[in-house]
C-alpha cells in the first residue's frame, strides 16, 4: 500500500482527535477536531459503537498515522518491539519515540513529523558526525543529531524554531539553540510519552499475526 497523500485533517478526523500532521495550524481555532467536524465519510455521524477488534484496529490506526508510518513499516516495528525485554507495548512506543524523523519534531527542528522526514531526506541532518537520510533510523542514548553547514536547511530550522522559544524541550533530550545541535540523554518513559493510544489493544491485534 502506497503512502497517503490526501488532506492530513482528514486524518484527525477520522481518529476523532488532533494527530498534529500540520504543525501550527494544529494549534489553530480552524482546526476540524476544535470545531467539531464530523469524521469522514457518508455515515461518517453515525460511527459509535465498535467491535472489541474495531477499537483494537482503531488504536493502530491512530499510532500508525500519528508517527507517519505505514502498515508494512508498523508491523516491522512492532516485531522489534516483541523481542525486547520489558512490556511490549511500552517498548513498541520507546522505538517509535527513538526514530530520527520522531526525534526532530521533538527536538524543535521541524513542526511536524512531515516535515521533518522531508528535512532528512533532503540530506540536512547529520548522526554522530556522519550523514543521515532515513527517517526511520533508530538512535540510542548518547547519539548526537546536528545539522549540516547549509544555509537553506539552517534556515529552515531556525523558522521552525522560532515559535518554540519559552517551550521546554522533552527531558529526555538536550538541545543547543545556538549550534543547532542535540542529543539524547536516555530513553523516555511511557509517563513522558504522548498517551494518545491504548497501546495494550495494538499489541493484542499485532499479536494475532
Amino acid at each position: 500500500m502506497g503512502r497517503y497523500t490526501g488532506p492530513s485533517c482528514r486524518l484527525c478526523r477520522r481518529e476523532r482527535m488532533k494527530l498534529f500532521l500540520k504543525g501550527d495550524r494544529c494549534y489553530m481555532a480552524k482546526c476540524p477536531i476544535e470545531t467539531g467536524r464530523n469524521p469522514p465519510g457518508m455515515h461518517g455521524e453515525k460511527r459509535t459503537k465498535l467491535s472489541d477488534f474495531g477499537k483494537q484496529f482503531r488504536e493502530k490506526q491512530r499510532l500508525r498515522r500519528f508517527y507517519g508510518l505505514q502498515d508494512e513499516q508498523f508491523r516491522l516495528f512492532y516485531e522489534k518491539a516483541a523481542k525486547r525485554l520489558g512490556v511490549t507495548g511500552e517498548m513498541l512506543l520507546q522505538t517509535l519515540e527513538m526514530r530520527l524523523d520522531n526525534l526532530l519534531y521533538r527536538i524543535g527542528f521541524a513542526k511536524s513529523r512531515r516535515a521533518a522526514r522531508q528535512f532528512v531526506l533532503h540530506k540536512h541532518v547529520q548522526v554522530n558526525g556522519r550523514g543521515a537520510n532515513v527517517p526511520s533510523m533508530i538512535l540510542k542514548v548518547g547519539d548526537r543529531i546536528l545539522l549540516k553547514d547549509r544555509k537553506q536547511g539552517r534556515e529552515q530550522v531556525k523558522k521552525a524554531m522560532e515559535g518554540t522559544d519559552g517551550k521546554t524541550v522533552v527531558p529526555w533530550l538536550a538541545v543547543d539553540r545556538a549550534t543547532l545541535q542535540a542529543s539524547i540523554l536516555r530513553i523516555p518513559t511511557r509517563e513522558e510519552i504522548s498517551p494518545l493510544v491504548d497501546e495494550q489493544l495494538v499489541v493484542e491485534l499485532c499479536a494475532k499475526g
